[in-house]
């Protein structure tokens, strides 16, 4: 079988977040996509079948299935669009997190996303320990979302991992207003074995919101200042946050897999 690898959030390759893609005539055997995300060793590996007019997508890290994650949904859209539904413009996922619609416009990639409703949660000294900086707020929805006081402490950042996972929330997203974009992030995964995600597109539905409610406005560019780093292109409507990226091919796989 196929299995696509393509660098999302960015137009050059070993940039942005790596997702491995595979397009499936039929499911799987849990065990064996797991066996696959696994060897893969990415934040994700996404999985899709088509289903009528909709495609089905799943995504898995190594820990495991999650219901959400938007580097894998757009490098799936990428590779659909691009070598599956050529004369198409949209794709509609049906996910864990309900149909999610992506458009291609242009080079970018767009991608409609529930936004988190977040709740704010007083700072501790476990956060503070285990992120080794200064937390001026703290949100928590799915995730826990942890405000530091400038860009430099972002990009500056050394988490210990292990205390980290005994945080609130499955993932912890680190951010600050941005100097040349309107917010800079990290996003660190433990929990799901993954030390630090390069891009995350479910973190940004954290983010997203907190920072047009400060900034008071509902278009934002997001750089995540993570080793590779990757850019998107956010707007908040209503309860839903659309984002938007490049994506570049890496490779085309051939696996050989037993069912």
């Amino acid at each position: 079988m196929k299995q696509y690898i393509v660098d999302a959030f960015t137009d050059s390759v070993f940039h942005g977040n790596q997702a491995a893609v595979c397009v499936l005539d039929e499911w799987l055997p849990e065990d064996l996509m797991m066996d696959i995300t696994r060897e893969n060793n990415f934040s994700e590996t996404a999985f899709t079948v088509k289903e009528g007019e909709k495609y089905h997508l799943r995504w898995f890290t190594p820990g495991g299935e999650i219901d959400l994650c938007g580097h894998a949904t757009l490098g799936t859209a990428f590779v659909l669009l691009n070598f599956y539904e050529k004369e198409s413009q949209r794709v509609v996922f049906t996910t864990l997190s309900g149909d999610l619609i992506v458009n291609r416009k242009g080079d970018l990639f767009e991608m409609e996303f529930p936004a988190y409703d977040l709740k704010k949660v007083a700072v501790t000294p476990a956060m503070e320990d285990a992120l080794g900086a200064s937390v001026k707020e703290a949100y928590t929805a799915r995730d826990l979302l942890c405000v530091l006081d400038d860009e430099q402490t972002v990009r500056e950042l050394a988490p210990d991992l292990e205390k980290v996972t005994q945080l609130d929330g499955l993932l912890v997203h680190v951010t600050a207003r941005g100097k040349d974009e309107d917010c800079v992030s990290r996003s660190f995964a433990p929990k799901l074995s993954v030390a630090e995600d390069p891009v995350c597109g479910s973190g940004h539905c954290h983010i997203i919101p907190y920072w047009a409610d400060q900034l008071g406005k509902d278009e934002l560019v997001a750089y995540q200042a993570s080793r590779r780093g990757g850019t998107l292109y956010c707007r908040r409507q209503g309860n839903k946050i659309f984002m938007a990226g490049k994506a570049a091919l890496y490779a085309i796989d051939e696996l050989f897999v037993s069912r």
